[in-house]
């Protein structure tokens, strides 16, 4: 036997400036590149199994690596990090078809193609050489293995001989070619990975050494082997046992089978009555069918004569054609009443325009008319000015001469022009006073706006809300579940959709108002007020259900504007809520009146809304009476009107809904409804723009009177402001000296004062008028609303009756079409009576001359064909029996025959088995103590070397084996420590830690054989002695073996 160690070799420079690793060099010199040395020693010509080359393309993080031509001996691959020294073992594991996990660098094998690449190639050549090779005439001298693995972690496998030519692609040729040199790529002992180095030197249990001990001598593999066949023997056992059992079932059916030959007899007169039996049988049946004809016949001659649908048909026609007309004639009123309406809102509209602008020409004038007479006003107070002025020099002059103090004239004035002062001041107040008023009115107008456009959002929205479910009824004529949102029926084919594709564990149930139905119709209004949003919620098994179901949800709705999914189990029975129901001898509760087609939406709604504990009563009063004065009905939480109101204990709240949104079966008649109920919201609308429009003006007109005033306030400031400052004159003693130009100006204010009264007059006339003409316009625009109030409140009535009369019709139109399909239905009903007259004649054509065949004579008989036919099924029965019980002779005699040949085979069989098992009990026995032998001879001879290698580094240790336990331990005494009495691995350094390692790892290398081994990592930890002495170890071993 050849060994192949691929741990190394280099020279002796290399060894000194590098560490190595048997296959990856650690911490090399920058100035390394990955590189093969060949060791200096011949090749032999017998060795099969060895690494000839190693050729990589896209491995790893390389594009391209080698070809690696290795010697026959030692070899060592040195290198700088990330050059491929591992990558050369990890490829060698893999193109030689070991698994991803076994290399510790990866978890699969994409991981090993290139980053950018698809595939990753790996060529292997093993020798072939001497007596011992695999299939010499096929493969020849060099047995290449091609390895392509792909970046979805498959991978292909060619065989390929000396030649290159392609001999298998098959991966069990690999392994028969593996097994037969002996290569094993799990065994740490063959190739010690760099993981598997790190992880073997840092290990500090002995049962793991152990466990490797094993492993490494195939001890392990015996072991699990021999435990298998005792496992397999005990089985037998078994198997032998319950042939055993077996044997005694068949040798008690052979005495039957036996004995039921010995026992036959004859069953002749049995097989004749059966005969007479079905004559009889026969002749019963044409009796039965001519029975059933003549009653058939009767039924459809009774049938004929019904001619109560085609009555009620016309009945039913009748009452349509009075009720179309009546309709037609209340319509025509209603348009009628339409067009004198619209005739009042177009004069409506052009009174309130013209009312609109007669206010506004009387605002204008009169804020004309208050400007003029505030200029008129000014004036006059120029005036009295100048007089006082002209009075003031006048005084003086004459005190002057007469005698009198200029001291008292100042004083004089100064009281008359504070005295205007305090006149002005307090119009100003007055004035203030009036813009405060006129912008409380202006903030009342601005309120009222504002609650006519907060009043027509609302009736806008009202408006949307109606007329969006007037289209979904519309859309749900055609698809019902369009009721429930524009989405829900595309949201249920995706839902259909994802289950035929398995993506749900069970479909989800949904929309719940689309699988539930009323016992009662008229309460449905009640029912959906209770539900609410249950009516469009989903019910799921599960929350990965749940999951996919909001998936699917997010393609029709926004966030947050989904229907409601419930999560609870489905299961097949209804809840047992015996319990918890509520019981009233008058009303029932929700649970009572709801029908669903599957139990897993009656126990969802128990769940989530406690449907068994809500009463419905019709009436509101009686609720009232039931819920709140009298003691409740026992476990009875609420309740819930005809009208859709809740009654609580202590509670009551009004419902807003008047018709059924999702449980409706007339959707004729609601839609009709809408369509009135838009009309309404139509006219409404239009009504509040009028008002939001003539109040929008008001609001305009009282803004410029608050303007106008805050003017006058203005002015009557200014001229406060200039009787100050004539006060300020008068009190700082300035006196007026040329009283004949005052004179003159007083004049011209005299006249020009005198103007501006006409002017005032004339404007003040014409206010009146204008104030006039507006109070006409607006009575009349008053009048006519008045009368188009009134005439809309005369309209409602007729809308009602209108409304009743296109229901009735409906309903009678529906009824039409239901008696129209009963009256079909009875027609085709008599036709295939007929039919079946006349298919049962026939019948009876065939019954007759079966019967006669059987029997020519007809056989009379009043006993029935079902009586007929149980005393025929007995018989036949023990027909049967006897026959099972005795059979054909030869039949029999061959039964008994194939039971006795059986029985001995099987007799035969259990006795050679248990001979079998007996002898692989002895020989099993014989082999656990070679093996026992074996392993004791294994572990003196890796103790015996394991000391020897210690020699090497001067140092003594044991090896101690506990084989009971399965523990391995190993002690080291370096030297200079044999007082300390070290002797524990933990306590040596990393270097003697790992030498004493290397020398474990070649003592198992001694005791077992493999073509070649590969280490990687092995001198972590060591020093250059060290490592030295490991290297001269490694070549010493390979030059002995």
């Amino acid at each position: 036997m050849s060994k192949r160690k691929a741990a190394g070799s280099s020279d002796g420079a290399a060894l000194k400036k590098s560490r190595l690793t048997a296959a990856i060099t650690q911490n090399a010199p920058r100035s390394a590149t990955a590189r093969a040395l060949p060791a200096p020693v011949s090749q032999s010509s017998g060795d099969i199994g060895l690494i000839e080359s190693i050729t990589l393309k896209n491995f790893m993080c390389h594009r391209s690596l080698g070809p690696f031509q290795f010697g026959p001996n030692v070899n060592f691959i040195v290198g700088n990090n990330g050059s491929g020294k591992s990558a050369i073992l990890t490829a060698l594991i893999v193109g030689l078809g070991g698994k991803a996990t076994v290399t510790n660098r990866g978890v699969s094998l994409k991981d090993f193609v290139k980053m950018g690449e698809n595939t990753a190639d790996i060529t292997v050549k093993l020798r072939n050489k001497g007596a011992d090779a695999y299939r010499k005439d096929v493969y020849g001298d060099c047995i290449t293995v091609e390895h392509r693995v792909f970046s979805d972690g498959s991978r292909t496998c060619k065989l390929k001989n000396g030649s290159g030519q392609l001999v298998s692609n098959k991966k069990e040729e690999l392994v028969s070619i593996l097994d037969h040199f002996n290569i094993q790529l799990d065994n740490p002992v063959s190739i010690l990975s760099q993981e598997m180095s790190k992880q073997f030197l840092h290990s500090k249990n002995e049962a793991d050494k152990y466990k490797f001990f094993m492993k490494a001598t195939l001890l392990e593999q015996m072991k699990r082997d021999y435990i298998h066949i005792k496992h397999t023997e005990t089985v037998t056992r078994q198997q032998i046992a319950r042939q055993e059992e077996s044997l005694k079932d068949l040798k008690l059916e052979l005495l039957q089978k036996k004995e039921r030959y010995e026992n036959l007899s004859s069953f002749s007169q049995m097989k004749e009555e059966l005969e007479k039996l079905n004559k009889k049988m026969a002749w019963c049946l044409v009796r039965e069918q001519e029975q059933t004809i003549q009653r058939l016949k009767e039924e459809a001659e009774k049938e004929e004569n019904n001619h109560r649908p085609r009555d009620n048909l016309r009945l039913c026609q009748s009452k349509l054609l009075h009720a179309e007309k009546e309709l037609q004639d209340v319509r025509s009123r209603a348009e009628h009443q339409r067009e004198e309406q619209e005739a009042l809102r177009k004069d409506s509209l052009r009174l309130k325009e013209q009312a609109r602008l007669s206010s506004r020409a009387h605002k204008e004038q009169e804020l004309a008319y208050f400007r003029l007479l505030n200029r008129l006003r000014q004036s006059e107070q120029e005036q009295n000015l100048l007089q006082e002025k002209i009075g003031k020099g006048t005084t003086s002059h004459s005190r002057t001469s007469g005698g009198e103090s200029p001291m008292q004239q100042h004083q004089k004035n100064l009281r008359d022009l504070q005295e205007q002062l305090e006149h002005l001041e307090a119009r100003c107040l007055l004035l203030n006073e009036e813009m405060k008023k006129k912008q409380q009115a202006l903030l009342k107008g601005k309120e009222e706006r504002d609650t006519l456009r907060a009043e027509q959002r609302s009736v806008q929205v009202l408006f949307e809300s109606k007329l969006k479910r007037r289209n979904q009824l519309l859309a749900s004529r055609s698809n019902k579940l369009k009721r429930f949102g524009d989405h829900i029926p595309d949201l249920l084919s995706s839902v259909a959709a994802a289950s035929a594709a398995g993506r749900f564990l069970k479909k989800p149930i949904g929309p719940i108002g689309s699988c539930i139905s009323l016992k009662d119709p008229s309460l449905a209004v009640a029912v959906e007020c209770c539900l609410r949003s249950f009516m469009k919620a989903f019910c799921c098994d599960n929350y990965k259900d749940e999951a996919v179901l909001q998936e699917l949800m997010t393609r029709f709705y926004p966030k947050g504007n989904r229907p409601q999914i419930i999560v609870s189990p489905f299961t097949d029975r209804l809840y047992n809520v015996h319990g918890r129901k509520v019981c009233h001898p008058e009303f029932r509760s929700v649970l009572d009146v709801v029908t669903a087609s599957s139990p897993v939406i009656l126990n969802c709604l128990i769940d989530m809304r406690g449907i068994e504990s809500i009463l419905i009563i019709k009436d509101k009063d009686k609720a009232r009476r039931v819920m709140q004065q009298e003691a409740p009905p026992r476990n009875c939480r609420e309740a819930f009107t005809a009208e859709g109101d809740q009654v609580f204990l202590n509670r009551y709240y009004t419902s807003d809904c008047s018709f059924p949104k999702y449980l409706s079966r007339d959707i004729e008649m609601e839609i009709s409804l809408l369509e009135a109920e838009l009309e309404n919201q139509k006219a409404h609308l239009c009504r509040f723009q009028l008002q939001l429009s003539s109040v929008t003006k008001d609001i305009d007109s009282m803004e410029s009177g608050v303007n106008s005033t805050i003017m006058t306030l203005k002015k009557t400031a200014l001229s406060v402001n200039r009787v100050k400052v004539a006060i300020t004159e008068l009190e700082t003693d300035e006196e007026v000296d040329d009283i004949r130009l005052l004179e003159e100006a007083v004049q011209e204010s005299r006249q020009r004062i005198a103007a501006e009264r006409r002017a005032v007059e004339e404007a003040k006339a014409k206010l009146e008028q204008l104030q006039m003409v507006a109070e006409g316009a607006e009575s009349e625009f008053s009048s006519v609303r008045d009368t188009a109030d009134q005439m809309l409140e005369d309209m409602e009535p007729l809308k009602e009756e209108q409304l009743r009369l296109e229901a009735e019709c409906a309903k009678f139109e529906r009824v039409h079409a239901v008696l129209e399909n009963k009256l079909k239905a009875h027609e085709d009903n008599v036709h295939a009576m007929k039919t079946e007259v006349c298919n049962r004649e026939e019948e009876l054509q065939e019954y007759v001359q079966k019967a006669t065949a059987i029997s020519p004579e007809r056989q009379s008989g009043t006993c029935s064909a079902k009586s007929v036919d149980s005393e025929i099924t007995c018989l036949k029965k023990k027909i049967k029996v006897y026959e099972s019980s005795h059979g054909d002779p030869e039949q029999l005699v061959r039964k008994y025959a194939e039971s006795l040949a059986l029985f001995r085979d099987k007799s035969s069989q259990v006795r050679d088995l248990r001979r079998f098992i007996d002898r692989l009990t002895a020989i099993m026995s014989d082999r656990q103590n070679r093996y026992k032998i074996m392993r004791r001879s294994l572990s003196v001879r890796c103790k015996l070397y394991f000391n020897n290698f210690l020699i090497k580094m001067k140092c003594c240790g044991s090896m101690s084996f506990d084989h009971n336990n399965e523990t391995l331990s190993i002690s080291v005494r370096t030297p200079g420590r044999d007082r300390d009495g070290v002797s524990d691995l933990r306590l040596l350094s990393g270097g003697e830690r790992s030498f004493s390692t290397v020398c474990f790892m070649l003592s198992l290398w001694e005791i077992t054989e493999s073509p070649f081994r590969c280490l990687d990592e092995f001198d972590v930890y060591m020093d250059m002695h060290n490592r030295r002495i490991c290297l001269d170890l490694l070549l010493e071993l390979s030059e002995r073996q």
